[in-house]
């Protein structure tokens, strides 16, 4: 299985996938979230990473990871994530943040610390997942996590996935 860039006709897949995996919907066909999905042979969608950046560029809020139930403890989450790490580094952001209630254990083993939801609110406030979590009131019962980004941070991809 390759990744492959979310383009217009692949967000109805995109959408049902996470759904079913209960993650947030929002602005998935927005121009600045950029997004990546991994389809099986039969062309489901099974994997999902992506970002979507400060206006300043210089943070990442990672959202979308998320591997199909079936396809899980296979490490497919942890080449999602540092996929879309290794991408929002080489777009300029130094810092990436996240929600996560439930996948704490997950994001610590990838370098993530608890962090103030405030200073993602204020480092994020332009993307839709903040506007949305602010919006609905369920930012207050969000967990924050960041951490830092380095330039040429590998994704454990020979080419490093410039071609996506």
């Amino acid at each position: 299985m390759s990744l492959e860039r979310c383009r217009p006709t692949d967000v109805d897949a995109l959408t049902d996938f996470l759904a079913a995996v209960d993650l947030t919907l929002s602005g998935l066909d927005a121009p600045t979230v950029r997004l990546w999905i991994e389809r099986d042979a039969t062309g489901t969608v099974t994997g999902s990473t992506g970002y979507e950046l400060s206006g300043d560029g210089r943070h990442a809020l990672i959202r979308s990871v998320a591997v199909s139930p079936h396809a899980r403890s296979r490490g497919r989450g942890t080449g999602l994530a540092r996929f879309a790490l290794a991408r929002a580094a080489d777009e300029g952001a130094s810092r990436a943040w996240l929600f996560s209630r439930r996948s704490g254990p997950f994001w610590r083993s990838l370098g993530f610390v608890p962090a103030d939801r405030d200073d993602l609110v204020a480092a994020l406030a332009d993307t839709h997942q903040v506007r949305l979590f602010s919006s609905t009131g369920q930012l207050d019962r969000e967990v924050a996590w960041s951490r830092a980004l380095a330039r040429g941070e590998s994704d454990g991809r020979p080419d490093h996935g410039r071609n996506l």
